[in-house]
């Protein structure tokens, strides 16, 4: 996998990264997001394939990344198909920091240490290339403008940032309403992305014990619910809190 191209996990984390603060928002439900956005990367590198709402891997060859690597390899040893709910509300230690470590090495951000309360430690990370984090916005806000179906890669990216509630981050106030309301339809546009954005704010909502019936049907989409993981990574010391 080349790198000339951001991976959906970067780019979703690069879109809720705070350009003033340097703080990510949404941090509980962005780390199910990662999670999820890795799912939806290898669908596209042709690595594992929906089953229902369970994936499967049909090809598991590695892609080259290796925290993709290393989540494909976890499904593979699951010998079968896993519930996308059950994946995404495994527990993820670290993920959102790995990859903002890798962003940092690749010089995507810029960390800056700092303290919370004038006691514990915090780094705030403000992104660097700026225009990658330009595109990546603007094939998100073309999509949702010009109402032309984006590609299956912005599509899940929309599906995501939704799921997660970037929305309001994205989109704020009475005069994002619309432009949130079309982000939350662009969810239709890819299958993989749809499975995985419900399987997301299925999770938030706590209802990862029951099979959806169909996660793709119209009008299925959901509100993401406030709702913290249980799961408290260990990374946290090392983000701000929200």
């Amino acid at each position: 996998m080349g790198r000339s191209r951001r991976t959906l996990p970067e780019e979703l984390l690069l879109l809720a990264l705070d350009p003033t603060t340097g703080t990510t928002a949404q941090p509980q439900s962005l780390d199910l997001g990662l999670a999820g956005a890795q799912l939806v990367e290898l669908a596209l590198a042709g690595r594992i394939a929906p089953d229902g709402d369970r994936i499967a891997v049909v090809m598991p060859r590695p892609t080259g990344d290796p925290t993709l690597d290393s989540a494909l390899e976890l499904l593979r040893r699951r010998g079968s198909p896993v519930r996308a709910v059950h994946w995404i509300g495994g527990p993820r230690l670290g993920v959102r920091q790995i990859y903002l470590s890798h962003l940092e090495r690749c010089g995507m951000v810029h960390a800056v240490a700092g303290q919370m309360c004038g006691v514990l430690p915090t780094t705030r990370y403000q992104a660097t290339e700026t225009a990658i984090s330009r595109d990546i916005r603007a094939r998100l806000d073309s999509a949702i403008r010009t109402g032309v179906p984006p590609d299956p890669r912005t599509a899940a990216l929309a599906a995501l940032a939704h799921a997660v509630g970037l929305g309001k981050h994205l989109y704020p106030g009475n005069e994002g309403r619309s432009s949130r309301s079309r982000l939350r339809d662009l969810i239709r546009h890819d299958p993989m992305g749809g499975l995985v954005a419900h399987a997301v704010m299925d999770v938030q909502n706590g209802a990862a014990a029951q099979p959806r019936r169909n996660p793709t049907a119209p009008g299925a989409s959901r509100q993401p619910a406030a709702v913290a993981m249980q799961t408290r990574h260990g990374s946290m010391a090392r983000v701000a809190a929200h």
